[in-house]
């Protein structure tokens, strides 16, 4: 089994907390990650229909089965169990580390869940595979193309499965399942357009219009659709940054996918030349690098505290990363030879901003530099940014 770098955070929230909850995408190794930290607590899916049936039929006699607590995974598709949790973990607030809530749908997102843990429960999102994590093994020296192509799903490093193989069934079945768990939509062809219209937006900034117009639904209904993608960690939104810099700021987010696979195969990207020539290669690499930073955060159990900002005039930061002691711009090329144009965006925000201490270039060539105060990084070197973030 590959390290996850989560499984420090985990352990010590599960010390001070009565439950944790464990949340991701489907098969991002949530299941194998809780059963290996706690392999002597007792482990219940509620995927399995009997168990559910059981769950649903009698709530406290089946959790009175678990006096000690348990594993639940997908408890999703129980949500009724919340109340009782909260009973319960009431009754006994001394313990720690009771309950282990995992599931494919984000618990603080979802409409058909009333009852709240808060204060009882700490949360962590857990995201495929990082670099980071692939680096201990011998996947590590791929190249880019190889790990956008083939993102960070645990099982296709772990049986060695082509991504065309692993993708068009993974979407067959979120779309099957898990689409319709939440929201009972009637077309599921029209949502697998949307879903791949959604992928030829990556990176770009929202127009609700435009998914709208080529998906042949309303406005309304794209932003209940972004909201299952979001709730089942499909996709996941960057939001504008604001401050007092004036009011001529695009207040859009920018639209990402939590695994870069997935949005190639919705693409229809079938290798990793046809990656390399393809023409969303550059806001795939953003992408690529955005998520990397965003499992940094996850994995320390800590939120997303990125941002990206552009004034109507043209002038951009892929993302700044919103600290006390003041924003650090971070400028994502996917070209492999250095131009003083790629600091154009970190330039003009010093301009406006000229406390800025830190600030970051990534980009796909080799060398390592540092050009007006910036420090120039290649790709394989994002750790260099972690303590900054």
């Amino acid at each position: 089994m590959i390290t996850r770098e989560a499984a420090d955070k985990i352990l010590e929230l599960a010390g001070k907390f009565p439950a944790i909850g464990l949340l991701g995408p489907r098969q991002s190794g949530k299941t194998t990650l809780a059963r290996t930290l706690f392999r002597n607590t007792p482990y219940v899916s509620f995927e399995n229909q009997d168990t559910l049936l059981a769950a649903t039929a009698d709530p406290r006699a089946f959790l009175a089965k678990y006096p000690e607590g348990a594993v639940f995974d997908e408890i999703q598709r129980a949500p009724h169990l919340f109340s009782y949790l909260q009973g319960i973990i009431d009754e006994d607030a001394e313990s720690t580390g009771r309950f282990i809530l995992t599931g494919s749908q984000n618990f603080l997102l979802l409409e058909n869940i009333a009852q709240s843990l808060a204060g009882r429960i700490a949360f962590i999102y857990l995201l495929p595979f990082s670099y980071e994590e692939l680096k201990a093994t011998g996947w590590k020296n791929n190249t880019l193309d190889f790990l956008i192509f083939h993102g960070g799903y645990p099982r296709l490093y772990d049986k060695s499965i082509a991504p065309t193989d692993y993708y068009p069934n993974y979407i067959l079945t979120y779309v099957e399942r898990d689409v319709r768990q939440i929201k009972n939509i009637n077309n599921l062809a029209i949502f697998q357009r949307f879903l791949r219209i959604c992928a030829s937006r990556n990176g770009q900034v929202l127009n609700y219009a435009s998914i709208s117009n080529d998906c042949g639904i309303d406005q309304k209904t794209v932003a209940a659709w972004l909201g299952i993608l979001e709730a089942s960690f499909i996709t996941f939104t960057l939001k504008p940054f604001y401050n007092n810099l004036g009011k001529r700021l695009l207040q859009m987010p920018k639209l990402y996918f939590y695994d870069t696979g997935l949005c190639c195969s919705l693409l229809e990207i079938e290798n990793e030349v046809q990656l390399a020539h393809h023409p969303l290669r550059g806001a795939l690499f953003e992408n690529f690098v955005l998520l990397e930073l965003l499992k940094q955060r996850f994995n320390k159990g800590q939120r997303s505290n990125f941002y990206y900002w552009r004034d109507r005039t043209g002038n951009e930061i892929d993302i700044l990363i919103d600290k006390a002691t003041g924003a650090i711009p971070v400028e994502i090329k996917a070209g492999a030879t250095y131009n003083t144009s790629f600091l154009k965006g970190i330039a003009y925000w010093k301009k406006i901003q000229p406390e800025t201490e830190q600030s970051f270039l990534v980009y796909t060539g080799e060398e390592s530099l540092q050009q007006q105060e910036t420090h120039i990084l290649n790709w394989r070197l994002l750790d260099k940014m972690f303590a900054f973030l």
